[in-house]
């Protein structure tokens, strides 16, 4: 799986200077937001938006262009009850995933991070699907969630 990762990332420029290159953040605050985050050990979009450097939207966007990761919507759709009795409503909260359609045995999810594959690993031996992900913010994320999942009592 960490080969995905390194593919991902050898083949196109950095999340850094994807935001720098869009006049989104400053060399100073990338170095900064990198001291960060090897003290924190977590993904640098999220120290980014986190310190305030960028908003979640700036990031995806980032992503979707360094990784090539298929943006959805997903307040645009109407979510199959029976795809949510496959992801529980506790992972989906805690994963920040939402299943999105199956066909055969490929479930597709939006993720607010593709690039976390131990949570696709999870959901491959939860559900028994293949997964095909996609990419959402957190908080389009969250929104779905508390639309299509049953309200808790």
């Amino acid at each position: 799986m960490l080969a995905q990762k390194e593919y991902c990332v050898a083949k196109k420029e950095l999340l850094g200077q994807i935001l720098i290159n869009r006049d989104l953040i400053t060399s100073e605050q990338l170095r900064y937001a990198l001291k960060l985050q090897k003290k924190e050990r977590g993904y640098l979009g999220d120290v980014l938006v986190k310190y305030g450097f960028v908003d979640e939207k700036d990031v995806m966007v980032a992503l979707v262009v360094q990784c090539n990761f298929a943006y959805i919507a997903i307040d645009r759709y109407d979510i199959d009850p029976k795809l949510t009795e496959l992801v529980p409503r506790e992972m989906a909260c805690r994963a920040h995933v939402v299943p999105l359609e199956q066909v055969g045995d490929v479930l597709s999810i939006v993720m607010a991070n593709p690039l976390d594959f131990s949570i696709k690993e999870e959901l491959q031996k939860l559900t028994k699907c293949h997964i095909a992900s996609f990419i959402a913010t957190r908080v389009e994320i969250d929104n779905a969630i508390n639309r299509c999942y049953p309200k808790r009592i």
